[in-house]
C-alpha cells in the first residue's frame, strides 16, 4: 500500500535558506483504504471537486480553492499517529481561539503541484499551510511576533519535521509575513475555525484583504474539534491475579497504555483490563483489526 507524507528539509546556505525542500514519507490520506473510491467522489466525499490541472495552478485575486477535501475519512486517516524518522508524531483535537508559539517556515517552488499529505494539490500561492498535529482545513491565524504582521492559512498537509518549527507555510503565506527572504520567524498560532471556515466570532474583518476573501468564507464553526480519549476493554476479572496475568501480555504495546481499573459492584468487586490511548473510536477499532488476536468486545470512551 502506498503512502505518503511530507518530510520537511531545508538547504543549509550560510545557516539558513529561504527555501524549503520536501521528499516523501508516510502517514498521509493515501494510507486510508479508502482512497480509491475517495477519488471517485463517492459518499465519503460528495462535494469533492477534482483539482486543476496541477500545471496550470495560478494564485491571486480568485484562487480556486474548491479542490479542498474535507470529510470523517481524512479526519480518520489524518488523525492516526504517524513516525517520521524515528519519531513518533501524535495529531491533536484542538479548541477555537487555542494558541501555540513556536517557529514559522515556508516552502513552495519544489513542492508546488504535487500531493498534499491530505490527497490535495498544493498550490504554493494559496493560503495553506503543514502542521504536524492541527486536524486537516483547521484555520488559522499566523501572527509574526518579528514584525507584527498576520495572515490566515488552512492547515492541509503534515510537516515541518524540525524541532521548533511548528508550521510550514505556502510561499503566498510567507509573503504576506515578509519571512520569505529570511525563511523562518517567530510566530504565534491562533485556531479561528475549522473545516475551512472562519469563525464569526473569530473573524477580524479588517485584515480580510481580497485574497483572503476569495479563500476563505466566515460563518458558523464549532467551538472544537474534540473526539474524546477511547479504551479497550480487554478482559474482567473477580481475582486481581487473573487481571495481572492479562495486563501482562499487553504491556509491551507500543503507543498505548494498559492498566487495571478496579470497579466496585453489588456482588463485589471487579478488576478491569484496558489497553487505553485511543484518540477516537474509529482508532480503537482499526486498531482491533490489525491485531486481530485481541478480543475486546467493549470501547470505552473515558
Amino acid at each position: 500500500m502506498r503512502v505518503y507524507i511530507l518530510a520537511l528539509g531545508f538547504l543549509v546556505l550560510a545557516g539558513c535558506s529561504s527555501k524549503s525542500v520536501y521528499r516523501g514519507g508516510s502517514g498521509g490520506f493515501e494510507n486510508y483504504e479508502d482512497m480509491a473510491l475517495y477519488r471517485k467522489g463517492t459518499s465519503l466525499d460528495p462535494d469533492m471537486t477534482p483539482p486543476s490541472n496541477p500545471s496550470e495552478i495560478r494564485g491571486g485575486v480568485g484562487v480556486d480553492t474548491r479542490g479542498m477535501r474535507e470529510s470523517q475519512a481524512i479526519q480518520r486517516a489524518t488523525m492516526r499517529p504517524y513516525k517520521i524518522d524515528g519519531k513518533w508524531y501524535y495529531p491533536q483535537r484542538v479548541s477555537l481561539g487555542e494558541k501555540f508559539d513556536g517557529i514559522a517556515s515556508w516552502y513552495g517552488p519544489n513542492f508546488h503541484a504535487k500531493k498534499t499529505s491530505n490527497g490535495e494539490i498544493y498550490n504554493m500561492h494559496a493560503h495553506t499551510a503543514a502542521s504536524k498535529i492541527l486536524p486537516m482545513n483547521t484555520v488559522v491565524r499566523v501572527y509574526n511576533k518579528e514584525n507584527g504582521k498576520s495572515t490566515i492559512v488552512r492547515i492541509n498537509d503534515r510537516g515541518p519535521f524540525v524541532d521548533g518549527r511548528i508550521i510550514d507555510l505556502s510561499n503566498a503565506a510567507a509573503h504576506d509575513i515578509d519571512m520569505v527572504q529570511k525563511g523562518t520567524a517567530q510566530v504565534q498560532l491562533e485556531v479561528i475555525g475549522f473545516k475551512g471556515i472562519i469563525g464569526t466570532q473569530m473573524n477580524r474583518p479588517s485584515e480580510m484583504n481580497k485574497e483572503l476573501s476569495a479563500e476563505f468564507k466566515v460563518g458558523n464553526s464549532d467551538e472544537s474539534v474534540d473526539g474524546g480519549s477511547f479504551a479497550l476493554q480487554v478482559g474482567a476479572f473477580r481475582r486481581k491475579e487473573g487481571a495481572e496475568e492479562t495486563k501482562a501480555q499487553f504491556d509491551q504495546l507500543r503507543n498505548y497504555q494498559t492498566i487495571i481499573q478496579e470497579q466496585e459492584l453489588d456482588d463485589g468487586v471487579i478488576y478491569r483490563v484496558l489497553i487505553q490511548g485511543f484518540r477516537s473510536e474509529e482508532e480503537a477499532n482499526d486498531f482491533l483489526s490489525s491485531h486481530p488476536n485481541i478480543k475486546a468486545k467493549v470501547i470505552i470512551r473515558q
